[in-house]
């Protein structure tokens, strides 16, 4: 039994630091995927004009 609740234990340590990991090298959509034929701030019209 303390094998498993020791198992549980890492695994929700390992959730936790991988969360937090990944959460501080993520970055937001309008910078990840900016490129100079990109514009991400000024959505302009949409696809059939404007309206």
């Amino acid at each position: 039994m303390k094998v498993f609740l020791a198992a549980l234990v890492f695994a929700a340590v390992v959730a936790v630091g991988t969360a937090v990991f990944l959460s501080g090298i993520q970055q937001p959509s309008s910078v990840a995927f900016t490129t100079s034929g990109a514009r991400v701030g000024d959505p302009g019209h949409n696809l059939v004009g404007p309206g």
